[in-house]
């Protein structure tokens, strides 16, 4: 082929194929197709072209055009950017995300992705995957020690990507948290009183920040620490040896007074004296000596953990008291021990306990039925006992109608029967239900011989709830994490579990609209997880919301008429404002 033929045969530049492809269609009637196999065009890349070309024949395609300017031109204030950028990582080290918390703060927002550009165009290579505590000894400068006196309350304007935990101040305020904990003895100093020392523990749960990777770059946010009342986060150190200061002993009186003032938030605890108990083993992967084995339902085995004794209140599903100080040898008995501290508590009994096989013996349930409580609870099934009730006569099976289970399985049989069980004194109604999806029949025992059983079954199966909680405790509050956002120790751990698993459950009565069973973490995702601005004024705090799908169900909740004076804050009245 002649080579200057080749030229309009196999052209070079985008725009010469172009031509020569419109040509070869419209002059020389070439298919679609067959034009665009020639010159390297996808069929419908050409199709497109050619419908193009129809709609706008004068469109200038055949146009010598210039090529534009291959880098966009700088932006005010970018070389004081990436210089700034630069030195952040070749001075102290600091990652990408690091590096653009700090510009923020200095007043040159700068996403993390244009930080990286940066610095790939600068030549640094990328930082090795480093642990939390490296990351702490690459930075030469200190971050401001925790400090109620430095907190700084002048009138100012700051932005916080902690807004929705304002939320809670409102009724952590009502709760009188500072004199509560004074009264309860909880340790603190002048730096960090007791109260802010709760409240920094409690940001840290409300938010659900799990692991000390994703602890530090919050902690340099100014909201997060002006809602614990100080001008810092403390340090993990710190509140690790806080943990360690608190008497496990001081517990008891603390959740005393805690459900008191949860009372006073509008919370009826205990109200109708029904409860659902279990325990649950947070487990341990330590070398402790201290640890002991117990039971985990989840995996249907024994490993080493902590034992928790966790009880809820079945009508408010509030956590109304909680141990962590549980040994092996005293689990069975845990039980009694809740009776009494809930009368010294009250002055009144429990009227109705629910709970499973295994959280105590049957030499129990008579002392509970001796008290007067009523309690439902399983028997364990043994092969022989199970062949013998299925032997049962027909006759003696009935079919009931569950209507408070949203569940598949409404129509199970049962056999109603008064038996004994050592060494329970008297007989004891036990109930055996099966059609109820499970290959063997569940044994419900109860002293409550009146109460129609299908009200019995109804209850038991609302107590499953308990384990939906324990698991929402698990999941967003990491309960289960001993060394989660902070190393603390296991009794203090939970006892800011409950807490802040109370004040999601009040603001989910509060918000309404299906909303009042609620999990943590949907609360979070719909609710809590927004960023805002705060304005300091001399009377008065103004947090702005930002924009968010839900934030009417906050406004109609009454969010923002409020104005409530938080005493840790110079006794300012707290506004939230919505965009």
């Amino acid at each position: 082929m002649n080579p200057l033929a080749r030229r309009f045969l196999q052209p070079e530049s985008p725009a010469h194929r172009q031509y020569e492809a419109l040509r070869a269609h419209f002059v020389e009637n070439l298919s679609v197709r067959e034009a665009a196999e020639r010159f390297g065009y996808r069929l419908g890349t050409f199709r497109n072209l050619c419908t193009a070309f129809r709609k706008n024949p004068d469109r200038a395609f055949f146009e010598t055009r210039r090529p534009g300017p291959r880098r966009k031109a700088e932006l005010p204030g970018h070389a004081e950017r990436r210089d700034r950028a630069v030195a952040l990582r070749r001075q102290r080290n600091l990652s990408v995300e690091e590096i653009s918390a700090v510009l923020a703060r200095e007043g040159m927002p700068t996403s993390v992705t244009a930080v990286n550009r940066i610095l790939r165009e600068a030549g640094l290579p990328k930082l090795w995957r480093r642990t939390p505590a490296q990351r702490e000894e690459a930075r030469p400068e200190r971050a401001p020690a925790a400090d109620r006196g430095a907190l700084d309350l002048s009138p100012r304007s700051l932005r916080t990507g902690f807004g929705g935990l304002f939320l809670f101040a409102a009724d952590l305020a009502r709760c009188d948290l500072d004199g509560m904990l004074a009264q309860a003895g909880m340790p603190g100093s002048a730096m960090i009183p007791a109260g802010c020392a709760f409240r920094s523990l409690l940001a840290l749960k409300l938010w659900g920040i799990g692991r000390p990777s994703q602890v530090a770059p919050e902690t340099l946010d100014e909201g997060l620490a002006l809602f614990a009342g100080l001008n810092a986060i403390p340090k993990r150190a710190t509140l690790s040896e806080y943990s360690c200061r608190v008497d496990p002993r001081l517990g008891p009186g603390l959740m005393d007074r805690w459900h008191a003032a949860v009372h006073g938030l509008g919370v009826d605890l205990g109200g109708h004296g029904s409860f659902d108990l279990d325990f649950h083993t947070i487990p341990y992967h330590g070398d402790d000596a201290l640890i002991q084995k117990h039971y985990v339902s989840k995996r249907s085995r024994r490993q080493r953990g902590v034992l928790a004794f966790l009880v809820r209140d079945a009508d408010a599903r509030f956590f109304a008291y909680a141990n962590a100080t549980v040994r092996k040898a005293d689990q069975n008995d845990e039980i009694l021990r809740f009776v009494e501290a809930w009368r010294v508590r009250t002055g009144a009994l429990p009227r109705e306990l629910v709970f499973d096989s295994r959280l105590t013996t049957y030499a129990n349930l008579d002392r509970l039925n001796a008290l007067g409580i009523a309690f439902i609870t399983l028997r364990r099934r043994t092969p022989k006992l199970v062949a013998e009730l299925l032997a049962a006569p027909a006759g003696e099976w009935r079919r009931i109608t569950l209507t408070n289970v949203g569940r598949t399985y409404r129509n199970p049989r049962i056999l109603d029967r008064r038996v004994t069980l050592k060494p329970y004194a008297g007989e004891i109604r036990q109930i055996t239900v099966t059609d109820l999806g499970h290959e063997r029949p569940t044994l419900l025992i109860t002293n409550q011989t009146d109460v129609p059983a299908r009200e019995l079954v109804d209850r038991y199966a609302r107590r499953m709830v308990i384990e939906n909680t324990i698991a929402d405790a698990i999941d967003f509050f990491h309960m289960d994490a001993l060394s989660a956002a902070v190393p603390l120790k296991v009794h203090l751990d939970l006892q800011v579990t409950l807490m802040a698993s109370a004040l999601y459950r009040v603001l989910a009565r509060r918000l309404g609209n299906g909303m009042e069973n609620a999990h943590a973490r949907t609360l979070f995702r719909k609710v809590v997880n927004t960023s805002a601005t705060i304005d300091m004024k001399p009377e008065e705090i103004v947090v702005s919301l930002g924009r968010h799908a839900n934030n009417p169900l906050l406004i109609a909740a009454g969010f923002a008429e409020q104005r409530q004076t938080i005493p840790w804050l110079g006794d300012r009245r707290l506004r939230i404002r919505f965009f």
